[in-house]
Parts: C-alpha cells; sequence; structure tokens
C-alpha cells in the first residue's frame, strides 16, 4: 500500500513540474507586446548583444526571521527570478527560472 501512495506522489510531482514547463512553452514564438500586456513591466531589461533582449521578472521573497506565529519581522531574503529571451524580431525564443541572492540592478548578461 505504501509503494502505492509513494507512487501516485511521484506521479503527482512529475505532472505538475511538466504542467508548469508546458505553461512557460506556450510562450515560445508570442511576442514581447503580448507578454507585457499579461504578466506587466519586466523589473530589468538587459541587452543580449545580436541576439535580442532578456526580459527579467522577479519576486523578493522574505523568509520569517523568527519561527513564531504572527511575526512580521523580515529575515533573510532571495529573489526568485524569470528570464524570457526575446529575440530582434520582437519574439520569445526561450526562457529560464533562477532563485538567487542577487538584486535585479545586480544581474549581468553571462
Amino acid at each position: 500500500m505504501m509503494k502505492k501512495i509513494l507512487f501516485l506522489i511521484a506521479i503527482m510531482v512529475l505532472h505538475s513540474c511538466a504542467s508548469t514547463k508546458n505553461s512557460n512553452d506556450n510562450w515560445i514564438g508570442q511576442s514581447k507586446k503580448s507578454l507585457i500586456k499579461s504578466w506587466g513591466t519586466p523589473i530589468r531589461t538587459l541587452n543580449n548583444a545580436e541576439q535580442g533582449e532578456i526580459l527579467i521578472y522577479g519576486e523578493q521573497v522574505y523568509e520569517n526571521a523568527n519561527n513564531n506565529e504572527g511575526s512580521r519581522i523580515a529575515g533573510p531574503n532571495y529573489w526568485n527570478y524569470r528570464y524570457i529571451y526575446i529575440n530582434k524580431e520582437g519574439k520569445i525564443y526561450s526562457y529560464k527560472t533562477d532563485t538567487q541572492q542577487h538584486t535585479p540592478q545586480e544581474i549581468a548578461v553571462k
């Protein structure tokens, strides 16, 4: 019985990962204008040399400084980023997600 439960949990996790990936894949080939209309203005835009540009969307996440219920004191923080790669024709050709400590102003094209 335990094996069946673990198997079902594994399938659910894989399905949720695949669903997330597929929802991001739906943006491939769409226009930059459509993305901005749907997601809003990016927090930063980088020039990607001859390839176009990178739109950066980010969310700052604060961890609770102490584990007391109801405490609103901000502890350590990090950023969840979505990088959307736009070609010279204004179409999305790739994306990636990342979690890091760097602020949007510290991000550089690698």
